[in-house]
């Protein structure tokens, strides 16, 4: 993006100007090979090796001594890679991600980021959460700061970037989520759907390599769920790396390279978008998509 000499003036682009819906598919793998890209599968062809950004391996998570929120729960993700994580209610999908970013400890098992495990002296939890951000479906928000203090906080803060070099990325940023014009406003004047897109810019503001996202949409009226969904699709057309938990499940056919299905804390089974949804491996994982089809 290029830099505005207003950090909250309209950057000069070319009327109409947008990012591209993300293929899916044999559509997406077209898309990549026209553009020169490579599909994970054909990286690790080429390299011998996969490009993983993010490793865990059999974790555990009990709440007060009894509860098994996770059970053996093991994930990798790849570089430019977008995992969607569904299940029922209290499956442990938010726990997960929780785990992942240090904001919940575990009691067994190992997280690594960028081959490193983590936390290690070196990357301590308050420097990995630079790398991995994380959006909440409750905004947190800062109620007493507008809308550009809440995105300039963490890298003026945190990362020790001039207040002015932020301020012009936070202005790229609201431009490009539809919310320039709403940087002065304060939280209590937005609506649910401003808000959490403004959550994701304040994510994105801290040049995090792996974005994790948990139920975005949940607590949006109808009508906003669509707005928020769109600005994820153009992270994961620009090729963001994604674990998204989510309920909407035709949002998690159109995003997902990978699915990821839970239930009771265990990871039950894992398969591309196609294969899930179409042909679930798992009786567990039929019984849950049934409960989106309704017949008369």
């Amino acid at each position: 993006m290029a830099e505005l000499s207003d950090p909250l003036s309209e950057p000069s682009r070319p009327a109409g100007e947008r990012i591209p819906p993300r293929p899916h598919g044999p559509d997406r793998n077209a898309a990549g090979q026209a553009s020169g890209a490579e599909a994970p599968a054909e990286r690790e062809a080429v390299s011998g090796r996969r490009d993983v950004i993010l490793y865990a391996r059999d974790i555990v998570k009990v709440y007060d001594g009894q509860v098994i929120a996770l059970n053996g729960v093991s994930l990798d993700v790849e570089r430019g890679e977008v995992v969607v994580v569904v299940g029922p209610s209290g499956c442990g999908k938010s726990t997960l991600l929780r785990c992942l970013n240090g904001l919940e400890g575990i009691q067994e098992g190992s997280i690594s980021f960028e081959g490193e495990e983590i936390p290690s002296d070196d990357m301590p939890w308050h420097v990995v959460r630079q790398r991995i951000g994380m959006v909440f479906q409750s905004y947190e928000l800062f109620a007493h700061l507008d809308v550009l203090d809440n995105l300039l906080l963490g890298p003026v803060k945190v990362q020790g970037v001039p207040r002015g070099t932020a301020a012009r990325r936070a202005g790229e940023l609201l431009y490009r989520v539809g919310l320039l014009e709403r940087a002065r406003a304060y939280p209590r004047q937005l609506s649910g759907g401003q808000k959490q897109r403004v959550a994701i810019v304040r994510a994105l503001m801290m040049n995090p390599e792996l974005l994790l996202l948990d139920e975005i949409t949940a607590s949006l009226d109808p009508e906003m769920v669509r707005e928020v969904l769109d600005v994820v699709l153009e992270l994961a057309a620009d090729g963001m790396t994604m674990v998204i938990v989510t309920h909407e499940m035709s949002f998690a056919r159109a995003i997902a390279d990978r699915v990821v299905f839970m239930d009771a804390g265990r990871v039950v089974e894992t398969a591309s978008p196609a294969d899930f949804f179409d042909r679930p491996s798992s009786e567990r994982a039929r019984q849950f998509l049934n409960t989106f089809t309704f017949d008369r």
